[in-house]
C-alpha cells in the first residue's frame, strides 16, 4: 500500500513510498482509513527537506476509518465498526498524567501519525492501534455515531482540543466575552465553542490573508466580530468591541509572540489567556502583568477522554458544525495539491481518501 512519510529526526520532508500492509497482532485492531485530515503539526514539514533518508513515520493523525481486523485476544471491538482514533499509540501508564487518564500528556507518549511511529497513520489505507494502548487507554479509539460522516470525525482532534481550552481548563462564564488568535481549525472550534457557552462577543483575531476565506467562515460558524491585525489596532479594538470588564478570556491559537502580549494586555484583572498554538521564539517582553493584575497564562496541550465524550456528542447533535470548514476533499495522491493549499491559506480542513489502486 501506498503510504505519505516523513524523514529526518527535527524536522524533514515528505515523500509518498511504499510499504507492507500492518499486521494484526493477538490484542491489535486494524482500521481502514475512510477519511484523514491535514494538521497544523504536519505542515512545519512542508517543503523542508534536509536530505535525510532515515525514515521518521507515515503520517496523519487525524483520521477515521472501519475496524477490519481485530486479534484474537480483543473483546471491546469488532469488524465493521465504524472509529475514530484520538492518535494515542504508547503512554507510560504509570506517570502522574497517564494515573488522571491524561494520556496525551504522557512525556513518553508516542502518537499514531506523528514523529517516530512504527504504526501507521491516517495517510494511508490501513493503520494499525496496537494493543499495548489499549490495554492502559480503553478510549484509544472512540465508535463514531451514525449519523456522523467518517470526514466529520476525522477532525474530532481540533474539535476536543478546543473544547478542552474552552470548556475544560478556562473560567468562562455565560455572558462574558472571548478573543480567539488564529483562524485556523482549532480557534474556529473555539469560536464554536465559545458560542455554546453562550459568549456574547466572540472576536477573532486573524492577518490580512485570513480575509479571503476564514473570516466568513469564522462569521458563519458564531463569530460575532472579526479583527484584521495587519491593519488595526488589535488591543484597542477588541477593548472598544467588548469593554474591559467583559473580557476575562482568550484563547491563543496563532502561537505568535505578538499574540501573546496583545493578549495580555486586553484583559482585565484575573482575566485568563489559553495558550492552545505553539511558538519556539523567545519571548520580547514583559510579562509583569500577569502578576500586577492576578491574569493566569494557562498552558494547552490536546485533551482527555472527557474532551472526547462530549465533544462526539456536540458534533452529534449538530451543535458544532465542521462543513464549513472543510474546504478541500481529494485523493490521497492529490496530496501535495492539499498542502499546497493549507500554506496559501486557501484551505481551512483539507480530507484525504485513500484513492491508490494497490
Amino acid at each position: 500500500m501506498k503510504a505519505l512519510a516523513r524523514y529526518g529526526k527535527e524536522f524533514g520532508g515528505y515523500r509518498m513510498i511504499e510499504v507492507p500492509e500492518p499486521k494484526c497482532g493477538p490484542n491489535d485492531v486494524i482500521i481502514k482509513i475512510r477519511a484523514a485530515a491535514i494538521c497544523g503539526a504536519d505542515m512545519k514539514h512542508w517543503q523542508v527537506d534536509n536530505g535525510s533518508d532515515e525514515f521518521n513515520s507515515i503520517r496523519g493523525h487525524e483520521f477515521a476509518g472501519d475496524i477490519v481486523e481485530v486479534g484474537e485476544n480483543v473483546k471491546d471491538w469488532k469488524v465493521g465498526q465504524r472509529v475514530v482514533s484520538d492518535n494515542s499509540a504508547h503512554v507510560c501508564g504509570v506517570c502522574p498524567a497517564c494515573e488522571r487518564g491524561d494520556f496525551l500528556c504522557c512525556e513518553n507518549k508516542v502518537n499514531l501519525g506523528l514523529d517516530n511511529n512504527t504504526w501507521g497513520g491516517g495517510f494511508s489505507k490501513y493503520c494499525k492501534v496496537p494493543g499495548e494502548i489499549l490495554a492502559i487507554h480503553k478510549h484509544a479509539i472512540w465508535e463514531i455515531p451514525e449519523n456522523v460522516k467518517y470526514e466529520e470525525a476525522a477532525v474530532l482532534d481540533p474539535i476536543c482540543n478546543a473544547y478542552k481550552a474552552v470548556a475544560q481548563q478556562s473560567s468562562l462564564l455565560p455572558g462574558q466575552d472571548v478573543v480567539v488568535f488564529g483562524t485556523g481549525p482549532l480557534g474556529l472550534f473555539a469560536v464554536q465553542i465559545a458560542r455554546i457557552m453562550g459568549a456574547v462577543n466572540i472576536v477573532m483575531v486573524g492577518l490580512q490573508d485570513d480575509t479571503k476565506v476564514r473570516f466568513d467562515v469564522a462569521k458563519k460558524l458564531g463569530a460575532t466580530h472579526c479583527v484584521n491585525g495587519s491593519v488595526e489596532d488589535v488591543v484597542a479594538r477588541c477593548t472598544e468591541i467588548c469593554g474591559r470588564d467583559n473580557l476575562g478570556l482568550v484563547i491563543e491559537c496563532s502561537g505568535a509572540n505578538i499574540a501573546l502580549k496583545q493578549a495580555i494586555e486586553m484583559l482585565r484583572p484575573n482575566g485568563e489567556v489559553v495558550r492552545v498554538g505553539m511558538g519556539f521564539k523567545p519571548l520580547n517582553f514583559s510579562i509583569n502583568d500577569i502578576t500586577s493584575w492576578n491574569k493566569s497564562i494557562i498552558g494547552h496541550m490536546a485533551y482527555d477522554s472527557t474532551s472526547w465524550r462530549n465533544a462526539i456528542r456536540l458534533l452529534a447533535s449538530g451543535a458544532i458544525d465542521v462543513q464549513p470548514m472543510i474546504t478541500h476533499r481529494l485523493g490521497l495522491s492529490e496530496w501535495e495539491k492539499g498542502f499546497d493549499a493549507m500554506a496559501k491559506k486557501d484551505a481551512i480542513k483539507v480530507i484525504f481518501t485513500y484513492d491508490y489502486e494497490d
